[in-house]
Order: C-alpha cells, then sequence, then structure tokens
C-alpha cells in the first residue's frame, strides 16, 4: 500500500509553498499558453472523473483540486455504491466548492467505467482501482480522448505492461497527458540529487540497494454474503490479479529510484520470497517477503528487499552506490561532493497534479506512461522470479512472456484464483 495520505491542504495552504518551478509553469500556462481547445465547452476548466473511490483514488483527486486553481470533480465510479458514497462524503468534507457530482453522474458495477467516460466535460481522469484494472482503464480512458492520473504500479502482468505501454504511445499521438503516482519523479530533494547523481557527484553508478520493509496492513476477511469476486476486489492487496504482490504493489516505488539513478533498466533478475507470518486465508495467494537482485547493463547489482512483516523493523529508502560516494533517497550524498538537503519541500503527492495540469495548460503534456510501466514490470519480475525460483531477462519479459492474470470474466460470483506459489514448482509463463 503506498504511503500516501489525504491531503489536508487547502488552496492557500498550497500557494504559499507550491514549488516555485512548478507555480511557475502554472501561471504561465495559465496566462495565456494554454490551448482552450483541449478543454471541455473551450475553456481550460480541468473536469474530474474518478475511476476507483477508495482511499487513493479520494486522495488523488484531493490533491488535484489543491493543486491548481480551476479545477472540478464531475463523476465517480467504483464498482461498489458504498464506496462512491464514502468518496463523496470526503469530498464535500475536503474540497465541498469543487464537487459538482450529481446522482447521474456516479456510476457502478464493472462496466460503470465506460458510462463516466462518456461524459464529454470530463477532461481529467483519476484512475486509482486495483492495478489489475488499470490497463483497461487507461485503455479505455486514452481511447475516449482523455487526460489521465494513473496510480502506481499501472499493471501486474507483462501482457498488461505492454497494453499499457501501447495507451501511452496512442497518447503521444492525441497529444493526451499521462502522470503517474510515482511521487517521487516530483519531489524536490529526489530531484535535487538525481541531477547531482546525473552530474557525476557520486562518480560511476556501481551498485545500490532498495527497501520497503513495514509491518502489517488492513486486510478484509470474506463473509458469506461476498462472492469470492467481491471479496477479492475488497480485499485486493492479497491476490495477485488485483495488487501484483506487494513488490509490485508497493515496492515499485524504490525500484523506479533506482532505474532513475542508472537510466536504465535491469536486463535480468534474480528473487527469491516466500509466505512466512501471513498464512491464513484472508492474506489470499501473495508472499509477505521478498528479497530480489537486479543487474543493470553495466554489470552493477542492486539489491532490493521488501517485507510486511508486523513486529519487525521497518526500512524503506533507497542507497545508490558511485565510484566516489553514496546518495541516499532521504535527500544526502557522501564523499567528496557530499550535500545534503535542506529546503522545504511542497507535497509531492499535489505536485505532480500541478505539474500535470501545468503541462495541459501549456499544450506540453506529460507523458510517463511507458516510464512507469517499464519500472511496473521489473516489480513484475522480481515477483515471477521468486514465485518460480528462475531467473528471469528483460527481454523475455517484455516481448515473450504471455503471463495474463486477468479473469476470465468480470462478474460477481465463483473466481477461483492461483494457488499460493511454490519456487521450483510454479512454472515460469
Amino acid at each position: 500500500m503506498d504511503e500516501k495520505q489525504d491531503c489536508g491542504l487547502t488552496r492557500r495552504d498550497f500557494i504559499k509553498t507550491a514549488s516555485v518551478a512548478s507555480m511557475a509553469s502554472l501561471a504561465a500556462a495559465v496566462s495565456g499558453g494554454g490551448s482552450g481547445g483541449l478543454f471541455a465547452a473551450g475553456s481550460d476548466t480541468i473536469r474530474i472523473g474518478v475511476i476507483g473511490c477508495g482511499g487513493r483514488g479520494t486522495g488523488a483527486a484531493i490533491d488535484a483540486v489543491n493543486s491548481s486553481p480551476g479545477v472540478e470533480i464531475l463523476a465517480l465510479f467504483d464498482p461498489f455504491q458504498d464506496r462512491v458514497d464514502s468518496c463523496l462524503a470526503k469530498l464535500r468534507e475536503k474540497v465541498p466548492a469543487a464537487v459538482k457530482v450529481r446522482p447521474e453522474t456516479c456510476f457502478t458495477g464493472f462496466d460503470g467505467y465506460k458510462k463516466l467516460l462518456e461524459i464529454t466535460d470530463i477532461n481529467y481522469i483519476v484512475t486509482a482501482a486495483p492495478p489489475g484494472f488499470r490497463p483497461i482503464h487507461l485503455k479505455a480512458a486514452v481511447e475516449a480522448g482523455k487526460h489521465v492520473f494513473m496510480e502506481k504500479p499501472v499493471a501486474v502482468d507483462p501482457v498488461g505492461v505492454r497494453s499499457v505501454i501501447a495507451s501511452s504511445e496512442l497518447a503521444a499521438g492525441k497529444s493526451l497527458a499521462i502522470v503517474a503516482g510515482t511521487q517521487r519523479r516530483h519531489q524536490q530533494k529526489y530531484l535535487e540529487i538525481m541531477k547531482r547523481i546525473h552530474d557525476g557527484a557520486i562518480g560511476d553508478v556501481v551498485g545500490g540497494q532498495c527497501y520497503w520493509n513495514q509491518g502489517e496492513l488492513w486486510v478484509i476477511k470474506q463473509t458469506p454474503e461476498m462472492s469470492d469476486m467481491e471479496w477479492q476486489c475488497r480485499n485486493w492487496l492479497y491476490f495477485s490479479w488485483t495488487s501484483g504482490d506487494h513488490i509490485v504493489e508497493q515496492h515499485v516505488h524504490n525500484i523506479d529510484v533506482i532505474n532513475w539513478a542508472f537510466n536504465a533498466m535491469p536486463v535480468k533478475v534474480m528473487g527469491m520470497g516466500g509466505r512466512q507470518v501471513r498464512t491464513a486465508p484472508e492474506y489470499g495467494n501473495i508472499f509477505d517477503h521478498f528479497a530480489v537482485e537486479f543487474e543493470y547493463p553495466n554489470g552493477a547489482r542492486v539489491m532490493s528487499m521488501c517485507r510486511q512483516t508486523p513486529g519487525c523493523a521497518d526500512r524503506v529508502e533507497e542507497k545508490i552506490v558511485g565510484t566516489k560516494g553514496h546518495a541516499f533517497g532521504y535527500g544526502e550524498i557522501s564523499g567528496p561532493n557530499a550535500w545534503k538537503f535542506e529546503a522545504e519541500e511542497s507535497n509531492p503527492y499535489v505536485v505532480e497534479h500541478t505539474d500535470l495540469i501545468a503541462s495541459i495548460r501549456a499544450g506540453k503534456p506529460l507523458n510517463e506512461g511507458k516510464r512507469i510501466a517499464e519500472s511496473t514490470l521489473c516489480a513484475i519480475m522480481g515477483r515471477m522470479s521468486a514465485y518460480t525460483g528462475r531467473a528471469i531477462s528483460w527481454d523475455w519479459a517484455m516481448n515473450a512472456s504471455k503471463l495474463d492474470l486477468t479473469p476470465v470474466k468480470f462478474e460477481f460470483g465463483p473466481n477461483p484464483v492461483d494457488p499460493v506459489a511454490i519456487p521450483g514448482k510454479t512454472p515460469l509463463v
């Protein structure tokens, strides 16, 4: 689960604390750099449709409103009515003036997102349904001509990754923006430390480590009233088809930072993991710990660890090893070019929307789709290697793997899932 929380900033708070670069680009766009043709009704108003009304979708919509002037929320979709209701209540509490949702613009069921996308006034989609749905929702949003803020990870299998890359290429051809929820890419200390790494502050990058080791998260037990499909969608963290497993759903943040530092994707992955603590049925079919080695084109190897186990030490960070020093994701460099980030930062979960909206209004839409798809594939490769006990190459995973975890059909009722993987026995597909 992401570390994101609902943002309590008001617009006034944000304007006082937003980064100079983001606000400057926004001001330029608002003053006349934007293209009115990109927006509904010929205005520059951002009108949001939310696909996935859980905590993250709700929080992202609030962040979008707080990021920029002229943002409204028009429509909501979630398979479950109670989540639409709770989302709407939260939005009315946090950003009441921006809420333009009406009963006829609230949709449920598995296909309700299609009706939301038919609303021509909507020009900005927040898609935050469970990761297994994101390739489907992105494809539909881009085909409908909408700009997209898409939560990470963006897929749970290689087939989904390839779909996201194709949708991103389509978006580029239609001048549509896609920004992913990899907020570190919009966070000042990470931007500054990466500039220093790429300018040679730690010499050649020769290794690193990254971690997301934490305690337990929420879990929902199946009740007699819940079908398999309803339970899996509500308890989505714990099924590989909905979440990708926690190495994909959560640890992708840290893996993306490592890829950023190397300016490359790994060529080979070898991992291990297991299910030692979370063994009850409510924990679905995922692992509770992973250890994965990523090998990059220059021969450098990076050790990755993630764990969701109560009562153990927490560690969430990245370390980049160079020939002249080390860089740490929390904002520090050691060695002859020692440096420490000490400035105040804006909320990066808000800034990512500021940057996206500014790019739309300037007529220069950001497109992070391919990049986040590739980092998502790295995490998927780690999971696949740990599940099967096999080493996996980038070329095979990207171009040859046929793994597709999508259910045969989306409807409430029975939905058998794969058993818990057994390394050495689970086949590599």
